[in-house]
């Protein structure tokens, strides 16, 4: 008999065959447990795969066959990991594909914000190009500039490479760990977060969101940075005290910033960052890419089919 799995994001017909050829599939548009067939689904259950949704606790408690929840994201701080693991209930994730498109998306912010493209591109969709542009329509070049990487795993290294060999970039960085690889191929420079901050033409996040992460940068923080510097930020929104952000940049503290992730998502309409023309604000597109976003969905589900099966060889978060 086949395991029961439910599926909460819709996958491509090739993939959701793949996966009904393992498995019993449930499809649903969201976990919700104020839907009576979702919640008794739910008691049967032995895998989810989705993306999103508030996996905590009491979730759980409501799947007592679950084995293995697989989310086509990289990030899962929408998921109690302490709770799966005390159940024995693997996390799987998808962290490997989706490198390379984010850290593209993290040199587009960088590029976006300070040669101000959807700024000037707007003006003249507004008609105001009617003459030689001057001196306060000019941006920032980027070659030969210094890039501070808050962060340097997968993506950190990717947008290393990216920064250093196409744009002649100097290469500083902060983590956990000094990476000599690191150090050599990018002739990169590991620091303190403070020093990094106070050096840094271009500050990128790439963290994922954890209790030692949460608001590392603050208005301590940006008081720290170069006033002609700016912030990127494609890890996770919460990382960053948004209303200290808010406020370095109407204070002038800093030049801008190219964010892809915020504190609230979807932005609200009515947060200040919408209005200001130094910021360059994305919907969370780090990896919406057609090929990355197929890619994601197809691991997830080999992930899913490999913890089912006890096949695990990787992407386990918690064993």
């Amino acid at each position: 008999m086949k395991p029961v799995v439910i599926l909460y994001q819709p996958l491509p017909e090739k993939l959701q065959q793949k996966l009904s050829a393992v498995a019993e599939v449930k499809q649903f548009n969201a976990l919700s447990l104020n839907c009576a067939d979702f919640k008794a689904t739910l008691a049967h259950a032995e895998g989810l795969l989705g993306a999103g949704g508030n996996i905590d606790k009491h979730f759980i408690e409501k799947a007592p066959k679950l084995k293995a929840v697989s989310t086509i994201s990289v990030g899962y701080d929408n998921v109690d990991v302490a709770a799966l693991t005390e159940r024995h209930i693997k996390l799987m994730h998808t962290p490997t594909v989706l490198t390379d498109t984010v850290a593209d998306t993290m040199m587009a912010l960088v590029l976006a914000v300070s040669r101000r493209i959807p700024e000037l591109a707007d003006n003249i969709k507004q008609g105001l190009w009617v003459k030689s542009i001057t001196p306060d329509w000019y941006g920032t070049d980027v070659h030969h500039k210094t890039m501070g990487i808050i962060g340097m795993g997968r993506i950190g290294k990717a947008l290393a490479q990216r920064a250093h060999f196409g744009f002649d970039m100097d290469i500083i960085y902060h983590s956990r760990t000094e990476y000599n690889d690191v150090n050599q191929h990018f002739n990169a420079k590991f620091c303190s977060l403070e020093m990094l901050l106070q050096q840094a033409d271009f500050v990128c996040i790439t963290l994922p969101l954890t209790p030692e992460t949460h608001h590392l940068l603050s208005a301590k923080q940006f008081a720290l940075m170069k006033a002609d510097a700016y912030l990127i930020n494609a890890g996770r929104g919460a990382v960053v005290d948004e209303k200290a952000l808010i406020n370095a940049l109407e204070q002038r503290q800093i030049a801008g910033a190219g964010l892809d992730v915020f504190e609230q998502e979807p932005l609200p309409t009515s947060s200040p960052l919408l209005t200001m023309k130094n910021v360059v604000a994305l919907p969370h597109i780090g990896s919406a890419t057609k090929e990355t976003r197929y890619a994601m969905a197809e691991c997830a589900v080999d992930n899913l089919i490999a913890a089912l099966t006890d096949n695990v060889k990787e992407n386990c978060v918690n064993f």
